[in-house]
């Protein structure tokens, strides 16, 4: 065999790979079922966070022992031309949840899964996703650490003594899976600047949507990237087992989706714009005018308001 047979004889055996991983990653998946709260077409992801306990390996820190699981991100994602963009949902967003009334929006995927808090977002917000997609605490990190560990920028040290995140020089660095989760779970987020840890001036979960919004897109970056790419196979096999996703999305779809969001040369990333309101000894937050305006950007696959 000559060398162009040799060529050709690698690239099918790393195709046949590939399809291969992507046949078992498929199937390891698990399945949210046929979500009658899905939109018809294409184009809009409904990417949620769980925050299950279940499985958790001990070198991702201390959780707490909580039964059950929550929705700790709702995210909103699409390519519109040759714009990514990414809108958070504030998880305590005050909302109507069908067949339970006024709650904070993150209760629908605890009072009725997949399909439910599907139903409250396009209920809530006009926006009724096509795809939907969740992810645990385990499976982000395994997915950081199969890429080789992802690049975040810290101008201060930085720590969070609840979600473990400890970085003790300023800088750009790489982190591995356990570190960017403590970094996106942050709640209380803190800067060593002048020799005192300063607080953020931003309530703790809206600055965090902005954090988690950051590393998606490092991660969708570095799996786009020459040494990403090598490491696909690896990146498949270890969120196999941490993704579910509606009968209608696959393996492939996925694919789709981090390429076009990868490659696209504009990024349009927001949260809903919100303020906060203490209800009756309950605190949520709420829209506010400016949020009408994101919607119907997002809905209409214009560049998001600033």
């Amino acid at each position: 065999m000559g060398w162009w047979g040799r060529i050709l004889l690698l690239v099918a055996l790393l195709v046949i790979g590939l399809l291969g991983t992507a046949l078992y990653t498929e199937f390891r998946m698990a399945d949210a079922g046929s979500l009658s709260a899905l939109g018809e077409g294409e184009g809009v992801y409904l990417i949620v966070g769980s925050d299950s306990r279940a499985n958790l390996p001990p070198d991702l820190g201390n959780f707490g022992d909580f039964p059950g699981a929550r929705a700790d991100v709702i995210m909103l994602a699409q390519v519109a031309g040759d714009r990514r963009q990414l809108l958070s949902i504030p998880r305590d967003l005050k909302v109507e949840v069908p067949g339970e009334g006024t709650e904070k929006i993150n209760a629908a995927y605890s009072f009725g899964g997949p399909n439910l808090i599907t139903e409250t977002v396009a209920l809530s917000t006009g926006i009724r996703a096509n795809h939907y997609l969740e992810i645990d605490f385990a499976g982000f990190a395994a997915i950081v650490d199969a890429l080789g560990g992802i690049e975040l920028d810290f101008p201060f040290p930085a720590r969070d003594l609840n979600s473990g995140l400890l970085v003790e020089v300023a800088g750009t660095h790489t982190v591995n899976g356990a570190a960017a989760l403590a970094y996106a779970r942050s709640r209380q987020y803190e800067e060593l600047r002048d020799g005192e840890w300063v607080g953020e001036s931003v309530a703790g979960d809206l600055a965090r949507t902005g954090r988690q919004r950051h590393v998606l897109l490092q991660i969708m970056r570095k799996a786009s990237s020459p040494t990403g790419l090598l490491r696909s196979p690896l990146v498949m096999l270890a969120a196999a087992s941490h993704l579910k996703s509606d009968a209608g999305t696959t393996v492939f779809d996925l694919a789709q989706l981090g390429w076009g969001m990868a490659t696209s040369s504009e990024t349009d990333s927001a949260t809903l714009p919100v303020q906060v309101s203490n209800e009756g000894g309950v605190s949520y937050v709420v829209a506010v005018p400016p949020s009408d305006e994101v919607l119907t950007a997002f809905l209409n696959r214009q560049p998001l308001p600033s």
